[in-house]
């Protein structure tokens, strides 16, 4: 792709209306060092100038543990996790008074928002979230985005703000996910340790030569830019672009918004997902899975078909009606995700079942699917 292409595709930015930013650890503490007061207020500055121009913004913003661990003296990350979420409760206090002074300057109100993955993999609470952030666009005030450390465990965690901010994307329908990172954006190796790494301008979100290409996180974060390339792939869902670049780059978001090319932009390359299937793939667990022939994946990839139980050759985990399962190959591989219409043990019963023999297999036919395609996505 040529310069005045990249040149082409950077100026759309300025089109884009709904912008979330997702800001690092290490950005927003100075490696290490304390809240970066000064690199906060110049976000903010051009957040605010976003703004102005008619954009939307939600912000996503690490630092709460890196600011916590500040305070508290400690030089390493903790690994027990009430010492995490003791250094999240710690710093969130200052990160959030931080925002709210920096923002009062341009007479902007914030919100602060704290999410896990169990806000976003209940329906009702998703949908209650997605009314909210809504509403505070709406009312010109800039949701500032944080995971709720302080209660969250492993089981219930994004893993890291990169994939929090795609869904936070996929959630509002955002147009751009813009993630400011230590790294100038995408390289073909790490740079850290190859001097010949070249950056990547631009390409396919869903180009899988990319996360091959990418490093592993920092001290303080716990991302890389693996999560950013995995973050660019999960917010194409919903047709949003994803910019990976510098934060610490003078001016990058008014000069974004202005169409230089800065960083690494990764399309989105397919038509946004309904608002119902992007919730179904935003799950990052799921409660159990369906092994599928290879005939089932065939009418689910090329024929855009339900899922019917007599291409189902297995049911394994603990899952109820409703729920969401991952649908696998018998390589193991994931090929989809959708909510089930019948229970394990329900399932066990219909495996290779056809639609005529639920009822004499169960007793009574819920449904002739045992996911509808309304229901399901295929990755």
């Amino acid at each position: 792709m040529s310069a005045e292409q990249w040149q082409e595709s950077r100026k759309r930015l300025a089109g884009a209306k709904r912008w979330v930013i997702k800001i690092g650890s290490a950005l927003l503490t100075n490696d290490g060092q304390g809240l970066n007061r000064s690199g906060m207020q110049s976000w903010v500055d051009q957040i605010a100038a976003l703004l102005a121009q008619g954009h939307e913004v939600v912000l996503v913003s690490s630092g709460s543990v890196a600011e916590g661990m500040t305070r508290l003296g400690w030089k390493k990350r903790p690994e027990q996790i009430h010492q995490l979420q003791a250094a999240a409760a710690v710093g969130q206090m200052g990160l959030v008074h931080a925002y709210e002074t920096a923002f009062s300057g341009h007479k902007r109100h914030t919100a602060q928002i704290l999410l896990t993955h169990d806000d976003l993999s209940d329906r009702k609470r998703y949908l209650n979230a997605r009314s909210t952030l809504r509403t505070l666009l709406d009312l010109g005030v800039v949701p500032v985005i944080n995971e709720n450390d302080t209660v969250v465990t492993d089981e219930i965690c994004f893993g890291d703000n990169d994939t929090l901010g795609a869904l936070v994307a996929n959630l509002i329908e955002a147009d751009l996910l813009v993630i400011l990172t230590d790294q100038q954006g995408l390289f073909t190796a790490d740079p850290r340790s190859n001097p010949n790494a070249e950056l990547i301008a631009e390409g396919q979100a869903s180009n899988p030569q990319f996360a091959a290409m990418a490093g592993g996180g920092g001290a303080l974060g716990r991302g890389g830019m693996v999560t950013k390339v995995r973050a660019a792939t999960l917010a194409a869902r919903s047709g949003a672009d994803t910019l990976i670049v510098g934060g610490r780059i003078e001016n990058v978001l008014t000069r974004l918004r202005a169409g230089e090319v800065l960083g690494t932009l990764l399309l989105a390359d397919k038509e946004p997902v309904v608002a119902r299937k992007q919730w179904i793939a935003g799950h990052l667990q799921t409660h159990g899975e369906l092994v599928l022939d290879d005939g089932a994946i065939k009418a689910l990839r090329d024929g855009g078909r339900s899922l019917l139980p007599i291409g189902v050759v297995a049911a394994n985990g603990r899952f109820s009606r409703g729920q969401v399962v991952a649908c696998r190959n018998q390589q193991g591989e994931l090929v989809a995700k959708g909510l089930v219409n019948y229970s394990r043990d329900e399932a066990l019963k219909i495996l290779r079942t056809p639609t005529s023999g639920l009822e004499q297999a169960l007793g009574f036919v819920a449904e002739p699917e045992m996911i509808h395609r309304d229901n399901l996505v295929v990755l």
